[in-house]
């Protein structure tokens, strides 16, 4: 009995079909119930084989399409596909069986609404420029250090987190503004025009910041509006671009005060001033302060040189310097009369030598009477020169003690000094306003010279 290797019969006496058959009835299905048309759709995971054919896939928000160009169409599309690309493709649905995956046959592609869009963009430049709208001359500088920013753009969008983040890293120390707007959609523009000119009339702002995150032409294209560029140029603040990432550009670019590739850029921009200026009075702080601890170096040497001077020329220090003297002149007094004595002691030896060398006992009672008679008198001799010593040096004491500085104040007179501890003797060559000390017995008191009349 032959058996059938597609068909069989299942226990119920209904038809099973294999794996084969049933893709091939569903290729039928769809080759004939989908007639060829065209579709519309981003290139994703384009391919080009050696053979020339390319696989590429055509997606739009909720599906994809796997196709294939094969090599004889592709010589004639004059498109070079890739990924991103906006396309319109015509061809046919097909089965490839050993996958059992259904694929589109493409027969022809033409670039979709993208073109467009890049053709009005080089079109809407050249007009723009052709009016001076992107002239270097008519821009302004972005101020060094801005305290208040307005950053124009979505407040929910990562390029205000960004633009935020930067600036907080690097410490800045100003004020940004969030002026929030559309930056897609086709009230996007308006909006920004309309921001535009309320941060005109508010005021307050050092500089304008506009932009948004990266994306494709068409969600970038609010950027491009004609109204938008000219109200950008017009802008009287100093105003930066950061439009989507460093490859993208839009027309407000080119008509702005300065394009910056990113929102993080435009961040480094604005703070950039603030670190360099922060940098320069660290390093002038610095310097500052390696002057001040040297100069006050010098100046406590050069205090404690007067210090040393003042003291030196102290009333103090003279008295200490005069009870110093008295108490040398008492020990070359005292010393004089040690010598003295010691002569006469030597001589009344050499007396009594001669004396005790006499034999008669009269001249030697006579001897000795003189002896006695001039013992009595040598002693009464040395104390009366000893008191009137005594009382020459106290006469001195107290002549020293009379005309000292400390005598000279109880008595009621004062000693003036300058500011340099200086003594001043004549009025001749004072000039107003200098400070003089005057010193009196109790302690000093600081004046100042009056303008006096030169007459007087």
């Amino acid at each position: 009995m032959a058996t059938d290797f597609f068909l069989e019969r299942s226990d119920d006496g209904e038809r099973v079909v294999s794996i084969t058959e049933f893709t091939r009835r569903v290729k039928a299905v769809l080759e004939t119930g989908v007639p060829p048309c065209w579709v519309r759709g981003e290139v994703s995971n384009f391919r080009r084989q050696s053979s020339g054919h390319c696989y590429f896939s055509l997606k739009d928000e909720n599906s994809q399409l796997p196709c294939v160009l094969f090599r004889g169409n592709a010589a004639r599309v004059e498109l070079d596909l890739r990924d991103g690309m906006q396309v319109i493709a015509f061809g046919e649905v097909s089965v490839y069986e050993p996958r059992g995956a259904y694929q589109m046959i493409v027969r022809q592609v033409l670039e979709d609404g993208l073109g467009k869009l890049q053709r009005e963009f080089e079109r809407l430049k050249q007009k723009l420029a052709a009016e001076g709208l992107f002239d270097p001359a008519r821009k302004r500088p972005i101020p060094k250090m801005p305290a208040v920013v307005g950053f124009i753009t979505s407040p929910t969008g990562a390029a205000a987190q960004d633009f935020i983040r930067i600036l907080k890293r690097r410490g800045w120390w100003g004020r940004v503004v969030l002026l929030p707007v559309r930056v897609q959609g086709r009230e996007a523009a308006p909006e920004m025009i309309s921001m535009l000119e309320s941060a005109r009339d508010i005021g307050g702002f050092d500089a304008l910041v506009i932009g948004r995150g990266g994306g494709s032409l068409e969600d970038l294209w609010a950027f491009n509006d004609e109204a938008l560029v000219r109200a950008v140029a017009a802008c009287p603040l100093p105003l930066i671009s950061a439009v989507g990432h460093e490859i993208d550009f839009t027309l407000c670019d080119f008509a702005a005060d300065l394009r910056a590739e990113t929102p993080s850029a435009a961040a480094e921009v604005i703070s950039s001033g603030f670190i360099e200026c922060r940098d320069r009075l660290v390093a002038a702080s610095e310097a500052i302060g390696e002057l001040v601890d040297r100069r006050i170096r010098e100046e406590t040497r050069e205090l404690e040189i007067f210090r040393r001077r003042l003291a030196a020329l102290s009333p103090k220090h003279r008295v200490e310097h005069g009870f110093l003297r008295l108490d040398d002149l008492a020990n070359r007094v005292a010393a004089a009369i040690r010598s003295r004595l010691h002569e006469k002691g030597r001589r009344l030896a050499v007396l009594e030598s001669r004396l005790a060398q006499a034999t008669p006992a009269n001249r030697l009672q006579m001897a000795r009477q003189k002896s006695d008679a001039l013992r009595s008198r040598y002693r009464w001799l040395v104390r009366a020169g000893v008191r009137s010593h005594r009382e020459h040096l106290q006469s001195l004491a107290k002549r020293l003690q009379s005309l000292g500085p400390e005598s000279v104040l109880k008595r009621g007179f004062a000693l003036v000094h300058d500011s340099r501890g200086r003594p001043v003797t004549r009025r001749e060559g004072i000039a107003p306003g200098t400070k003089l000390i005057n010193r009196f017995a109790d302690g000093e008191l600081p004046v100042r010279v009056e303008g006096a009349d030169k007459g007087s």
